[in-house]
């Protein structure tokens, strides 16, 4: 059997857009990337599952000419004063990565966390509808 190379999968999932970044081991080399916007025509639609779906197996293939063979996973959330829990696409892009043919060797949640609160964005008076 050819021997096996791993990668990492980044996944940004936030309401709006899930983006799967698939780079080497060191995170340096890139070598895929697909997002929502890049497979729904509809803006509304580039923060759903399915969309999801399709991005991560885009982002697959490129990674599986490549030759990658196993992957691990880091999932991230908008993080700091906005939301620390990932959008609805993660669990199906982490999902359409594991039937696309790798193997995955770990989940990680890398949320940037503020340790103190950074100020919100919306100016003194808060948006204004």
């Amino acid at each position: 059997m050819a021997r096996e190379k791993w990668g990492i999968a980044h996944i940004f999932s936030s309401m709006n857009n899930t983006i799967v970044h698939i780079t080497d081991l060191t995170g340096a080399e890139t070598i895929a990337v697909a997002s929502g916007g890049m497979v729904s025509d509809k803006d509304m639609n580039k923060g759903k599952p399915f969309t999801a779906m399709k991005a991560a197996r885009k982002a697959a293939d490129k990674a599986v000419a490549i030759g990658i063979t196993n992957l691990h996973i880091k999932i991230r959330a908008p993080g700091g004063n906005k939301s620390k829990i990932p959008g609805q696409g993660a669990q199906p892009a982490i999902r359409a990565l594991a039937r696309a043919g790798f193997r995955i060797g770990s989940i990680e949640d890398v949320t940037p966390i503020s340790h103190d609160s950074i100020r919100k964005k919306g100016g003194r008076r808060g948006r204004r509808v």
